[in-house]
């Protein structure tokens, strides 16, 4: 059999970033290679089910062993994309055995991963650790989590392990925010579920942000600079000033644990029109919609001073914090923390400083939290993993399936 980070090595370099400019479904075609790639090996493992949709969504199921037909149906879900935010594209990962808990140089792409940014580097002393070359992402998020269901359902099978039935099912475009979109909760069939698409193993989620989008669209009046007194208005200028008027110590380089942030993505524009994108996120609903009224506030406040329709503001939220679905079945937590005792690990609940698709399937009826995958440094070039931290979250895959 194959060990997860064999299978990490072969499926990081196919190429299959999603496309956030996109109209399509799955975002990019080029999902559809890994989609169909992961059927085959499935039907190799005993996955005779194992199928693709029209829409890159890969379902598979391993039917219960006899007298196990009365438990809970449980799931495992990763995603197949990788981030926009970086190059995804010929990825050449990279394997540093008997790491010595320094920095590491990668490649000759004048990058290092470094300690000092990474301080748990040094617990990963005499591991085989796993990076990129500096020019691209690795892929881990969230092909580790591929990796590491896939060879568990291959553990389980050949060791004939006893099992209720089991759900399988890979997702597009989760990277864009639209890995639950298309997502048949009633067709994959599970009671419970479990992302695999968290970082450190061990790790063990079901609170994440809540999320909203907001787009700032600013309008100003362009005319010659030398006759422009008292009559140009420079949306440019406007922008800074609502940018300004949000809480300075309220952003993503400043907070951290459940403290949320406002944080613009991007901005562009001239004279005439600027705009400005920006994420809204906080654990505590009050909190979120508190910073959602707040951006309302000051686009009412810009208007008032300098006419109506100067400032538009749309916001869209994303997704909700999958906690208020998970405490009503919070032996599914249990299960996930007795799985990772028994890999040998103390079992570490954390809040997402971010979301997964659990959180959207959760609220589809379908309760999903999320688990660790080993991975690190995820969406860059600094992303790394380590072989034997991919064995223990095989293995607390493996473990749940006992548990339940």
């Amino acid at each position: 059999m194959k060990r997860a980070y064999e299978r990490l090595l072969d499926y990081v370099v196919v190429y299959t970033t999603s496309d956030e400019k996109s109209q399509t479904v799955p975002s990019a075609e080029r999902e559809f290679d890994l989609a169909h790639k992961l059927v085959a090996e499935m039907k190799e493992i005993g996955i005779a089910d194992a199928h693709v949709d029209d829409k890159c969504y890969v379902y598979g199921t391993l039917p219960a062993t006899q007298g196990m037909e009365d438990k809970p149906v449980i799931g495992f879900i990763a995603h197949m994309d990788t981030a926009p935010d970086f190059c995804g594209q010929g990825v050449k990962p990279v394997l540093h055995e008997n790491y010595d808990g320094g920095d590491v140089v990668l490649g000759k792409s004048g990058r290092t991963l470094s300690v000092k940014d990474f301080p748990h580097l040094k617990n990963y002393v005499g591991r085989t650790l796993i990076t990129t070359d500096g020019t691209t992402l690795l892929g881990a998020d969230d092909k580790a989590g591929i990796a590491e269901i896939m060879t568990a359902m291959e553990c389980i099978v050949a060791d004939k392990i006893p099992h209720g039935k089991i759900c399988i099912g890979f997702t597009p475009d989760e990277e864009i925010g639209e890995g639950a979109d298309a997502f048949d909760v009633a067709h994959f069939g599970a009671d419970y579920a479990y992302t695999l698409d968290g970082d450190l193993e061990g790790n063990i989620e079901y609170e994440n942000f809540n999320a909203s989008g907001a787009k700032v669209t600013v309008h100003g009046n362009n005319v010659h600079p030398g006759s422009a007194k008292d009559i140009m208005v420079n949306s440019q200028t406007l922008a800074m000033e609502f940018h300004s008027m949000l809480p300075k110590e309220e952003v993503p380089e400043k907070t951290s644990g459940y403290e949320g942030f406002y944080h613009l993505t991007d901005m562009q524009g001239d004279v005439e029109k600027t705009e400005l994108l920006y994420i809204i996120r906080d654990h505590d609903l009050d909190k979120f919609h508190a910073k959602e009224e707040n951006m309302r506030r000051i686009a009412k406040k810009l208007n008032e001073k300098y006419g109506q329709g100067t400032v538009e503001l749309e916001i869209k939220e994303s997704y909700r914090n999958m906690r208020s679905q998970i405490e009503g079945c919070m032996e599914i937590i249990d299960w996930a923390k007795e799985a990772t005792r028994m890999a040998g690990l103390t079992p570490k609940t954390v809040a997402i400083r971010g979301g997964t698709d659990g959180a959207r399937l959760s609220f589809m009826g379908l309760p999903c939290p999320n688990l660790g995958t080993g991975g690190y440094g995820f969406h860059g070039p600094y992303e790394h993993i380590t072989v034997e931290g991919m064995d223990v979250c095989t293995d607390i895959v493996c473990n749940i399936v006992k548990s339940v």
